[in-house]
């Protein structure tokens, strides 16, 4: 064999060709611009320094997220989207027996369907604070406050029996 392949060829001798064939291409295309007068640029467009009217159209993806900073919804949508999305920041678990009710000044109250599940969240705490900051920002929760089952004020009288506390109750 005298320097021939058998049909072969290394994949750097195809990239170069490739290359080569690319090359080629743009140096036509160019030369067919000029002929018709069209040349390209030498300097890269520059963008204007006027900003938009008002009125000007714009992308409606600007336009809402311009919207949302300006009424300062911004991080009240944030909150609601990770409140939507519950389960899949805590978990299939723990989302079956809590629910994020409100925040406020960089608290999450988290209510529980039982003091067991109350229990179990305030233990787990700094972590949700740690995930739910990932998914707002740094420094947005401070704190998460955790709220066991709300059976309302106990009723008082001659025929209750004391020690129950209800349904929600998971005390022995």
């Amino acid at each position: 064999m005298s320097g021939e392949t058998s049909g072969v060829q290394s994949p750097d001798g195809v990239a170069a060709r490739g290359a080569a064939l690319a090359r080629e291409k743009l140096a036509e295309a160019k030369a067919d611009a000029a002929k018709r007068g069209q040349l390209p640029r030498r300097e890269p467009r520059r963008r204007s320094a006027s900003r938009r009217d008002a009125g000007d159209p714009q992308l409606f993806g600007r336009a809402i997220r311009d919207l949302l900073a300006d009424r300062g919804w911004e991080q009240p949508l944030a909150v609601g989207g990770v409140f939507g999305r519950w389960s899949e920041i805590v978990g299939a678990d723990v989302a079956a027996h809590t629910k994020p009710e409100t925040f406020s000044d960089g608290e999450v109250l988290v209510v529980a369907d039982s003091t067991a599940w109350a229990t179990q969240v305030r233990l787990l705490a700094s972590s949700l604070v740690r995930r739910l900051n990932e998914e707002l920002g740094d420094g947005t929760v401070v704190r998460v406050k955790v709220r066991g089952p709300q059976n309302g004020p106990r009723p008082t009288g001659g025929l209750r029996v004391t020690g129950s506390r209800g349904p929600g109750d998971t005390y022995g």
